[in-house]
């Protein structure tokens, strides 16, 4: 008779393939799925009773921003407690590779969380990150910014032909230490400074290893569709597949371009192009204050940046060509740096000014230099309608866009946007039980079957025999978010149990404490 480590009894299976649920049981043995579907024979070390609960792959994080609340905190709760067993990292900068000056700065600009920055490469910084111990998985994509400051810091100028090859070999290097390809970030500076053809010449690296091209595309406004047809001409140009980050459409009267957003993602699709999307199941964004800042303002660094703020000259410049996304009663500031803001945390930026007296320019600008931060804040600007319209096309993944915190220690000393906590069990329960946007098939295979193939893993994001046994065990009934934007700091609830690699990390919706997380390495590695 066989004998397994685990065996999950009289489950509803959701394979992540989108076919039909079957009931049945599913085995593991060591880090493997060893059985799935009927009844299995034998019995396991653990034998968890799971009827009317479904049992799927672990849940994948396109975009997350765990990349620093993971060193604070292996056991990524708020994102555990939803069944993500996959981290993937990145967006438009990575935690390498670093210059000595850019590891001086990234210490000289830690926040709350303070951590020694013990690796130089990408690579490095994921086998940290593992050798500390996490409980998910973790992956990472190259930052193009971090190519471009790698070589030539933060100056607002195109690279010459050395220095652009110098920026593809940094790329290469990461593809070949596992990065899952490369991404831009191309609204912020000094990723902002790179031209069309510069960022096809990094992509074209990514898709000599067949990763992945992922952006956070130029314009999200008025000009998005400009940027999208940037993307796609990234992609067409440097054979890369592609993926757009949180696609969405900011500020209300450009809401109505969202259906020719969708339908020239569609042909392009529909001609070939290999292109996919992501997003966060909610109506706000979040950013640094700092974005509204002209970019040319920004070179330099942060530092230089500051320094124009405290000039009056450049900083009456600046005042007069701020572009906030939206109305300052729509900003709620959620992070900041200095103990004497703190206060400020969950006030919007139209109250911070009113309380000082000010225009909210001044206010913003202030908070700039006061902080000597990004300043973090949350920006109401998108539609309900649109965020539907997107979650519907089955070519769209999810990511929280977001760290993985828990309501406890440093992490209530800022706020955060409610997606930090919410993303997957929001999707799970609002849209997919309550609004029926989605079926239970279809959601989980936008979280699990379809990043992995976007990502080109394998062994993950099925549930089938042989597969690495990432397995998540909720009740489809109960699964849902409690974070708001009012208190952002509630955990997600209805997830039972979740394994990793085999090893259960939450057990009857109690985190284990197991940290048996690996770094998931892309198709071009080496390693």
């Amino acid at each position: 008779m066989d004998r397994y480590d685990v065996v999950i009894r009289n489950a509803t299976i959701v394979d992540g393939s989108g076919g039909a649920p079957v009931v049945g049981d599913v085995a593991i043995t060591g880090d493997r799925v060893a059985a799935v579907g009927g009844t299995v024979a034998g019995s396991g070390r653990e034998e968890i009773e799971a009827g009317g609960l479904v049992a799927a792959p672990g849940f994948i994080n396109m975009l997350s921003w765990a990349n620093v609340s993971l060193l604070a905190d292996g056991r990524s709760q708020s994102d555990i407690r939803q069944g993500v067993t996959l981290e993937v990292l990145g967006e438009g900068t990575s935690m390498g590779p670093l210059t000595e000056a850019m590891r001086r700065q990234m210490v000289a600009r830690q926040g709350d969380i303070r951590y020694e920055v013990a690796w130089t490469t990408l690579g490095e910084y994921l086998e940290h990150l593992v050798r500390r111990g996490v409980a998910p998985n973790v992956a990472s994509f190259v930052g193009a910014t971090t190519a471009r400051i790698f070589v030539l810091g933060y100056e607002r100028r195109a690279p010459s032909a050395a220095e652009l090859d110098r920026m593809r070999a940094v790329v290469r290097e990461a593809m070949r230490e596992g990065a899952m390809g490369v991404s831009t970030a191309l609204i912020y500076a000094p990723g902002s400074y790179a031209a069309t053809d510069e960022v096809v010449a990094l992509a074209e690296v990514a898709a000599e290893h067949d990763g992945l091209y992922i952006s956070h595309i130029r314009n999200e406004e008025a000009g998005i569709l400009e940027a999208l047809e940037e993307f796609l001409t990234i992609v067409r140009t440097s054979g890369a597949r592609g993926e757009i980050y949180h696609l969405k459409v900011s500020g209300e009267r450009h809401w109505p371009l969202m259906d020719r957003v969708l339908g020239a993602i569609e042909e392009a699709r529909a001609a070939g192009l290999p292109v996919t999307a992501d997003m966060y199941p909610y109506t706000a964004s979040a950013t640094g204050l700092d974005t509204a800042v002209p970019g040319w303002a920004h070179e330099g660094g942060p530092e230089a940046l500051v320094a124009r703020l405290r000039d009056p000259a450049t900083r009456a410049q600046v005042r007069e060509q701020l572009a906030l996304f939206t109305a300052p009663e729509r900003v709620l500031l959620v992070a900041v740096r200095a103990d004497h803001l703190k206060p400020l945390i969950g006030r919007t930026l139209a109250e911070v000014a009113a309380a000082r007296g000010q225009d909210y320019r001044d206010t913003l600008l202030d908070l700039l230099v006061e902080d000597d931060s990004r300043v973090g804040a949350v920006f109401f600007t998108m539609s309900e309608a649109n965020v539907r319209k997107v979650m519907a096309r089955p070519w769209v993944a999810f990511g929280s866009d977001a760290a993985s915190l828990a309501p406890e220690g440093v992490f209530l000393r800022s706020g955060t946007h409610p997606r930090a906590y919410g993303t997957f069990a929001r999707v799970l329960g609002r849209y997919v039980r309550e609004e029926r946007v989605l079926t239970l098939p279809e959601a989980v295979r936008r979280m699990t079957a379809l990043p992995a193939e976007t990502l080109r893993l394998r062994d993950r994001g099925r549930l089938v025999p042989g597969a690495l046994a990432d397995v998540v065990v909720f009740d489809p009934d109960r699964i849902i978010d409690h974070a708001t934007y009012d208190q952002p700091h509630r955990y997600a609830t209805g997830v039972r149990h979740v394994f990793v690699n085999g090893v259960a990390v939450l057990r009857d919706g109690e985190h284990t404490g197991a940290l048996p997380g690996r770094v998931v390495r892309g198709p071009g590695s080496t390693q």
